[in-house]
């Protein structure tokens, strides 16, 4: 089986411990089946996270009939990058009676090649930052890439190179590290430009013929691409990327028989962009815990970025 690639995903909510444990142990049984097509996260709260939404539903409606839980829409797991390379300082000093805190790093952030995922790199020379500081200025950089700058998505596809910075005999420690590294990298990605990356599919269709046409300007309307279009006995054979977003929105032609797996995330279109074709994304921020109720806190509205 693929990988599960985190695209759609849906918050659940307990009432109580019991309640939670139940879940939980449920979420473990899906979660072991291969062919479940689901993975479970529990970074701020319980996730279901998958590609298909069909398996999303039928795995809410499952954990329905063993406790109540609340459940949140649907949403989309967009993902946040950067567009250009910036160099910025992180300094974290305080002083509490005792021994003080003191971190301090320097990062050079970059684009990396798309599909690459996050990097990494030390070049820290001539004990600047004593090795046993530098994973948890790693740390600290990871953390703050989870939580991104724009929409609360994680980052991707960015390489992060710690180039300088110092340490104090005494007061220098493994936390103060960790914050300084975080302070760095979320004072470089506000300034280098960061986006917001939608998740695209590649469609695959089977229609009659004669509505190839009305198929081929709706994939259009959805900022879709057509890749091949064949012609066999009558019916048509049409591969398109479509993003994500797209795909959910309901068709005025039906629901064609169509089959999708995720291609690549693309910089997604926002408000204040330029240009001939381009449409603002309501994006949903991805939610935090919620107090101890039933439902999972939902915003009124969605943040159009």
């Amino acid at each position: 089986m693929h990988p599960i690639h985190p695209i759609l995903f849906i918050e659940i909510v307990t009432g109580t411990d019991d309640e939670r444990k139940i879940v939980e142990q449920q979420l473990r049984a899906i979660e072991a089946d291969p062919t479940s097509g689901i993975a479970v996260q529990q970074l701020h709260c319980l996730l279901l996270v998958g590609e298909d939404e069909l398996q999303l539903e039928t795995v809410c409606e499952r954990l329905q009939q063993t406790a109540p839980i609340g459940l949140s829409e649907l949403r989309i797991g967009y993902r946040e990058t950067i567009r250009r390379p910036v160099e910025a300082e992180g300094k974290y000093m305080r002083q509490t009676g005792g021994a003080g805190n003191y971190g301090h790093c320097w990062l050079r952030i970059e684009p990396n090649e798309p599909g690459k995922g996050n990097a990494f790199v030390d070049e820290i020379e001539a004990g600047a930052i004593p090795q046993q500081y530098i994973q948890h200025v790693n740390l600290g950089i990871r953390s703050a890439m989870e939580l991104g700058m724009l929409a609360g998505f994680p980052m991707i596809d960015v390489k992060v190179t710690l180039f300088d910075g110092s340490y104090h005999e005494t007061d220098s420690n493994e936390m103060a590290f960790m914050f300084a590294g975080s302070i760095a990298f979320k004072e470089a990605a506000r300034k280098a430009s960061p986006v917001l990356m939608e998740p695209v599919m590649a469609v695959a269709i089977d229609i009659p013929e004669q509505l190839a046409a009305a198929v081929e300007e709706d994939i259009n309307a959805r900022r879709g691409r057509i890749e091949k279009m064949d012609s066999v006995d009558g019916w048509c054979e049409i591969e398109a990327l479509v993003p994500l977003a797209e795909v959910l929105r309901s068709s005025p032609h039906g629901r064609p028989e169509y089959s999708m797996r995720f291609a690549r995330y693309q910089i997604a279109p926002r408000r204040d962009d330029r240009g001939d074709g381009d449409v603002a994304i309501p994006v949903l921020r991805p939610l935090r815990p919620s107090s101890r109720g039933g439902s999972a806190s939902v915003p009124p509205d969605a943040d159009e970025l």
